[in-house]
């Protein structure tokens, strides 16, 4: 794996680090294999109970695709008469990427230190829960180079803010800060900048520890409320709380609990 991606697992933790500060975290091409091997590797190891997605420095969680090597390539590609080619990049790396963080059952933690543009937005909005510096700020960004919406954007953003806000904020792609995204529910927490990255630690580390085999059920359930009836709602929840029901970490919580202790959870 490239260092332009730092992976590290620590106690049931996976930690997934964009390593290009210098380029405000932008995705060239060696960032985007690291990225898809670092989230597929989170997703699939049993060892791993939670994941983070961070960024190194202060400025950028990422930008998106570095466009200083994609005009490279569209120009290559439109002198081979294959102007479209160069966007393969999309079933290539983001959509992996983007599988590999939403459709995991582990939580995933996203630590916004700064900001979040094009698909950069696309992978913090793939994350089930955002803690987001007080410095931060996103944007949607495709419009504004003459491109549609990709990184699973046009499906995460109208869950987060409904349809009628994703569509305003993709046609007219502007900088939105941590408040106003706290306030549209893309944010669920806004830090400090200084704080960010302890409180992300703390946060997914608590998740790690915690009963992830009620966490997976949970993000089963969401998803398959928002496309599904009621009725059909009711059974599927039934079939999870059933589940949950038969672990050993439900036995495990109601032990600790009539007995008063914290509860230390086995992931099954």
């Amino acid at each position: 794996m490239a260092d332009t991606v730092l992976y590290e697992v620590s106690d049931g933790l996976a930690t997934i680090t964009l390593n290009r500060p210098e380029a405000m975290n932008a995705m060239n091409i060696e960032t985007k294999v690291a990225f898809r091997e670092a989230a597929q590797a989170a997703a699939g190891d049993d060892s791993v109970r939670a994941i983070l997605l961070t960024a190194a420095g202060d400025r950028a969680f990422c930008v998106g695709q570095d466009l200083k090597e994609h005009i490279g390539g569209l120009m290559a590609a439109r002198e081979a008469g294959s102007g479209g080619g160069v966007m393969s990049t999309v079933q290539e790396h983001y959509n992996p990427i983007v599988r590999a963080l939403a459709g995991t059952a582990k939580p995933v933690v996203a630590a916004v230190n700064g900001v979040a543009a094009g698909a950069g937005f696309g992978f913090a909005l793939a994350a089930d829960y955002r803690i987001v510096a007080d410095t931060a700020a996103f944007n949607t960004s495709f419009a504004g180079v003459a491109l549609t919406a990709d990184s699973g954007i046009s499906w995460t953003l109208p869950r987060v803010v409904g349809p009628s806000r994703a569509a305003d904020l993709l046609l007219f792609p502007r900088s939105i800060t941590a408040q106003e995204a706290y306030d549209l529910g893309i944010a669920n927490r806004i830090v400090p900048s200084a704080e960010l990255a302890a409180e992300a630690v703390k946060v997914a580390r608590g998740l790690a520890e915690g009963p992830t085999l009620a966490y997976a059920a949970l993000k089963e359930s969401l998803a398959y409320g928002l496309t599904h009836s009621l009725e059909e709602t009711l059974e599927k929840e039934d079939e999870l709380q059933t589940r949950a029901g038969s672990s050993e970490d439900h036995v495990i919580a109601v032990q600790a609990f009539v007995n008063k202790e914290k509860p230390k959870y086995l992931g099954r």
